[in-house]
């Protein structure tokens, strides 16, 4: 990250690129025992989130994220009674997923209280459900909690992380996707954040994977704008256990009983559609 006059930069080494927002100053700056957190305020942007250095969320753009990490995979489930969110400290994710009446209980794993300390004070739309009594925030280590969880007692887990580096690095592997399999009942799924289709295909050849290896039987991946983040689209994978990824419960989008800014029937088929280059390196990565 670079600052150039009240010009707010992030680098993209591997995709060759940057991202700039006009800011106005900065609201927060703390370092905690794992990453660096700052808040700026911006001009065209409200609010922006930075970690390590790497846009996180901003006010003007966060929905897209959220409502597309939480959505889809709670109307392809049948039943999500019993949701884990491992990261996520924003809260955002979290407030989403309440809005679904059939939760009856998330528990947000996030390792870094501090993030959740900044959204509180600088994101407070986004942390409107953390007193929801469904609500359960840790402070913890997600790997860990997540081997501990009972065989069997979770319906969705998303994984809201940030990129696989640093604390964000052991969501990546094939034993915390074990553990999340072993932790899902039998129609159970896990979403994760995958990165951008265009530059990351690394890493989401890793994701396909170690999820296939944990013994999902079913693995896809969604797509949606990212404006902050690089090249402007990013994507989630599911794994699922006992279910096709296809189905997803049509008639309770179209009549759920809460607003959204991004998500809908059309969107969740169209997150669905693969471009061609994906096409092809999906089937190579299931015929593994």
């Amino acid at each position: 990250m670079t600052l150039d006059d009240d010009w707010i930069t992030e680098l993209c080494e591997e995709g060759g690129s940057a991202f700039s927002l006009k800011g106005r100053g900065k609201l927060f700056d703390q370092r905690s025992k794992f990453q660096h957190i700052e808040v700026y305020d911006t001009e065209a942007y409200g609010k922006l989130m930075m970690i390590d250095g790497f846009t996180m969320l901003s006010s003007r753009e966060n929905f897209l994220y959220h409502e597309m990490m939480s959505h889809p995979a709670l109307f392809v489930h049948p039943a999500p009674r019993k949701v884990a969110i491992i990261g996520g400290g924003d809260c955002g994710t979290l407030h989403e997923v309440l809005k679904h009446d059939e939760v009856e209980q998330a528990v947000q794993i996030d390792i870094d209280e501090v993030v959740t300390r900044a959204a509180e004070a600088h994101f407070p739309e986004l942390c409107v459900s953390n007193q929801d009594p469904r609500a359960r925030l840790l402070f913890d280590d997600g790997i860990q909690w997540m081997k501990d969880a009972a065989p069997g007692s979770l319906d969705v887990i998303i994984v809201d992380s940030t990129d696989p580096i640093g604390p964000g690095e052991v969501l990546f592997t094939p034993e915390f996707h074990a553990a999340c399999h072993r932790a899902l009942g039998a129609q159970g799924l896990m979403v994760q954040q995958s990165e951008s289709p265009l530059i990351h295909s690394d890493i989401l050849e890793r994701l396909y994977r170690s999820l296939l290896d944990a013994g999902f039987g079913k693995v896809d991946t969604l797509f949606f704008p990212q404006p902050i983040y690089p090249t402007g689209w990013w994507s989630a994978t599911i794994g699922a256990k006992g279910l096709d990824l296809e189905d997803f419960r049509q008639t309770d989008v179209e009549n759920r009983g809460f607003e959204t800014r991004y998500y809908n029937t059309d969107i969740h088929r169209a997150a669905f559609a693969h471009p061609e280059f994906f096409k092809r390196q999906r089937k190579k990565w299931m015929a593994q």
